[in-house]
């Protein structure tokens, strides 16, 4: 199955290093809003009067959405003008943190929050624009710096909203829409338009993501890859606090903080791994990231209680994951500018559900054998990723 270039033709404006900055920067503002609430859940309960259990349905209910419009909002872009979209989401991502803001009780909240991850699809809307607007020799390294102002942004939210919490919940929301508010205005004035080569309806795009999922075995080869990876993730980050919790008594949420902001040095991971794929191959470059999340499952297995050393882990850990994700990406984006869209959409949704697999596993891993059962189960995630990677180049 081959797609032409076509957005690239139909946005003639060049992607400066100024642009491409907004662009990173957009990429981490818009996806912070997905976890200001998770520093903020014992507030949240407080201020209802129900227990925690039931206020962490507001994040639930927020990566609800969020899986939503991975699947009902981003393939819009293979068919619509792309800065019209990413500029009204964004406008709707502040409207939806406003009604955050103000929900009188849970239900609302709940419905807010859903509302709120439908609408925050702006990061995946980015990727495929940043690729139709790259050079195609240096499409790798363009999408893998957005790809690090996301991953920083997802790392900086959650101290944002943990320190500013004397403020309030409600503060926290409604600082947010109002930037949201002032990142609506300036893409509209920064983004260069980028129409697709041909229109489509919504319903014939959705039709087409079943076909496309069929048709295109490298789209589920890398798709896998990164279901994979983002479960090695998600099984030592969703633990960790039960383990810190061992560990440092009545300080775990904080030490958890520290740890990822140790980590977000693998954010640095995401260019290097687009140039490396650029000039050595996507494949080849996905398996050497896949191999160090296997090496930090081993240093994070050694580690132990080594604060230390679970750092140096978390590190490394995300640095692989990261730049097989970019990897990923990047290999991807290969099967055509028409498509980027649709692929984005199949791709994140498959990388999500892997995630959610994850948290999943290294629960169950801590409950049933502690710590280094988290470990094991992390590297069997990544190994099960190279040997599918390896298989598929046999083939």
């Amino acid at each position: 199955m081959s797609h032409n270039e076509g957005p690239r033709a139909a946005s003639a404006a060049p992607l400066s290093s100024g642009l491409l900055g907004f662009l990173a920067f957009l990429a981490g503002a818009t996806v912070a809003n997905l976890y200001y609430s998770q520093p903020l859940l014992a507030q949240i309960a407080k201020s209802f009067h129900v227990a925690p259990g039931h206020a962490s349905l507001v994040t639930v209910a927020t990566q609800i959405g969020y899986a939503a419009g991975l699947m009902l909002i981003v393939p819009l872009g293979d068919g619509q003008e792309r800065k019209r979209l990413i500029v009204t989401t964004t406008g709707l991502i502040a409207g939806a943190l406003v009604l955050v803001a103000l929900s009188p009780d849970l239900p609302i909240l709940l419905a807010a929050c859903l509302f709120m991850g439908l609408v925050t699809t702006v990061p995946q809307l980015l990727v495929p624009y940043t690729a139709n607007l790259a050079d195609p020799t240096r499409r790798g390294r363009a999408v893998g710096l957005v790809m690090s102002g996301l991953l920083v942004g997802i790392i900086v939210s959650r101290a944002l909203s943990g320190f500013g919490a004397f403020l309030g919940w409600r503060a926290i929301y409604a600082i947010a829409a109002g930037a949201m508010a002032l990142c609506a205005a300036a893409a509209a004035r920064l983004l260069p338009r980028q129409r697709p080569s041909q229109s489509a309806t919504h319903r014939d795009l959705l039709r087409s993501l079943v076909i496309l999922w069929r048709q295109e075995p490298l789209l589920r080869l890398h798709a896998f890859l990164g279901a994979m990876g983002f479960a090695a993730f998600n099984t030592f980050w969703t633990p960790l606090v039960f383990h810190y919790g061992r560990l440092f008594p009545g300080d775990a949420s904080r030490m958890v903080g520290i740890t990822g902001f140790i980590g977000v040095s693998g954010a640095l991971a995401a260019p290097l791994s687009g140039r490396l794929s650029e000039r050595i191959g996507a494949r080849g470059i996905n398996g050497v990231f896949l191999g160090l999340v296997v090496l930090a499952f081993l240093i994070l297995w050694k580690a132990g209680d080594s604060l230390l050393g679970i750092g140096i882990g978390a590190a490394l850990l995300d640095a692989g994951v990261q730049g097989s994700h970019v990897s990923n990406q990047t290999r991807i984006y290969t099967l055509g500018g028409t498509i980027r869209n649709r692929l984005t959409a199949l791709y994140m949704t498959t990388y999500f559900a892997g995630g959610a697999l994850g948290s999943f596993v290294g629960t169950w891993a801590w409950q049933e054998a502690r710590w280094p059962a988290v470990c094991a189960s992390g590297a069997a995630f990544a190994l099960a990723a190279q040997a599918r990677l390896f298989a598929g180049r046999r083939q």
